[in-house]
């Protein structure tokens, strides 16, 4: 049922994979490299069509600078923040509650509501952009950061609800009944009882979402127009525009982008790890 340890595969399997494993590696991490070294290349270079080729200087600290001092980026990355922390918040505790319900009540329809939370996670977000679209338009919400946080929250409570839903289902249900024949109302079993033993999927979930939002480049270009509130996603394009053919630029800013949803995974790759993990095997 479930693939073989490679420690315990043949010997050509293992070879095998030692020799693929760096190689796949090296081939993942190639558009990133070539767009930090692209962010280090002077202007020249670009002009002169070396590409791809080893840099004639080191631009690093020009190409840097040039980004933040030449473009509002900082108040791209800002909104990106704005739109991302409220939508974490929102998500991981709307499912919190939703897992919840799903996960101990037994109730008529119980399964048919879970389905429609996950039902949602499967339609292209493609045909979805016309009537959002036009519903932020008549709720006054469209070029806002609430209208982009509002929306985020309702397309990632289905995933969050079918993660919490499932990691709460392998909690020990004992404690819960436990709880009950104490009298201790609902509202503090989930306070008090439950809460406390989903905080590693609490963390796990909140990195997740944490990098779907922050990376978010549809939804920034359909509901948002205006630097006042538009993420740093859509905003690198907008640098594009503004320097034509400044790639050295725009792979500086891409870099910067970068580094927030990097930062958070290593601060919470602890965590993260204990989330997923968590429940995947039984003593």
């Amino acid at each position: 049922m479930f693939p073989t340890p490679i420690e315990k595969s043949p010997r050509t399997i293992r070879i095998a994979y030692k020799i693929a494993l760096p190689i796949a590696l090296v081939l993942w991490l190639l558009p990133l490299i070539g767009v930090a070294i692209t962010s280090v290349r002077p202007a020249g270079d670009l002009a002169a069509g070396n590409y791809f080729g080893i840099p004639s200087g080191f631009a690093g600290i020009e190409n840097y600078t040039a980004v933040f001092r030449d473009s509002p980026i900082g108040l791209y990355i800002l909104n990106s923040f704005k739109v991302t922390i409220p939508t974490v918040i929102g998500a991981v505790a709307l499912s919190c509650l939703t897992g919840f319900a799903l996960a101990v009540y037994k109730f008529k329809g119980n399964l048919i509501l879970f389905f429609l939370f996950v039902a949602g996670n499967f339609i292209p977000f493609q045909i979805l952009m016309v009537p959002v679209r036009d519903m932020t338009l008549r709720a006054g919400l469209y070029d806002t950061t609430l209208g982009l946080v509002l929306f985020h929250v309702a397309f990632q409570t289905g995933f969050c609800t079918l993660f919490m839903r499932n990691f709460i289902k392998g909690l020990p249900f004992a404690l819960i009944e436990s709880a009950r024949v104490e009298g201790v109302s609902e509202w503090r079993i989930f306070r008090y009882v439950v809460l406390p033993l989903m905080r590693p999927a609490i963390a796990a979930l909140s990195v997740l979402v944490f990098t779907f939002v922050w990376n978010d480049y549809f939804w920034a270009t359909v509901l948002v127009q205006g630097q006042h509130a538009m993420p740093v996603t859509a905003g690198l394009y907008s640098l594009n525009g503004q320097w034509v053919a400044a790639w050295h630029l725009v792979s500086a800013g891409s870099i910067v982008a970068a580094l927030p949803p990097v930062a958070t995974f290593f601060l919470m790759q602890r965590h993260f790890i204990a989330g997923l993990t968590l429940g995947a095997t039984k003593g």
